[in-house]
């Protein structure tokens, strides 16, 4: 499968994140989440749903499929990972969740497995 856009991978991280509240997540919760206008959340949610990637149910409470849980999933746990690296690193957790963002996206599988290894390694040294 080829690798979604970076915008694609934030709107099904965010979709993913807002769930995880419980409550039903609707397109004005993804605009207010992400700063962008209600119309442009609209088109974005259309071309998901195009692409397979959430289902939008009555009553406008937008599900994730399994593919783009997965992808999502993906994306947060990169997000999460890299971002608790920085803050063991010594950066203060606001700008390490904020440069965590930049970094996920872009990153190779590689690269993310050995940051992965190398944070379990330093946490088992740490005893954490």
């Amino acid at each position: 499968m080829e690798k979604p856009a970076e915008s694609v991978e934030n709107y099904l991280e965010t979709i993913l994140v807002l769930g995880q509240s419980g409550d039903p997540v609707r397109s004005i919760d993804i605009a207010n989440e992400l700063g962008y206008s209600k119309p442009s959340i609209s088109v974005a949610m259309k071309n998901l749903k195009a692409n397979g990637y959430i289902e939008i149910e009555k009553g406008g409470q937008i599900v994730l499929t399994e593919t783009g849980r997965e992808i999502a999933q993906k994306v947060y746990n990169r997000h999460t990972l890299i971002s608790e690296l920085l803050i063991f690193l010594g950066v203060e957790s606001k700008i390490a969740v904020r440069d965590a963002c930049k970094m996920e996206h872009g990153m190779s599988e590689e690269s993310f497995t050995a940051i992965e290894n190398h944070l379990k390694d330093l946490k088992e040294r740490a005893n954490i």
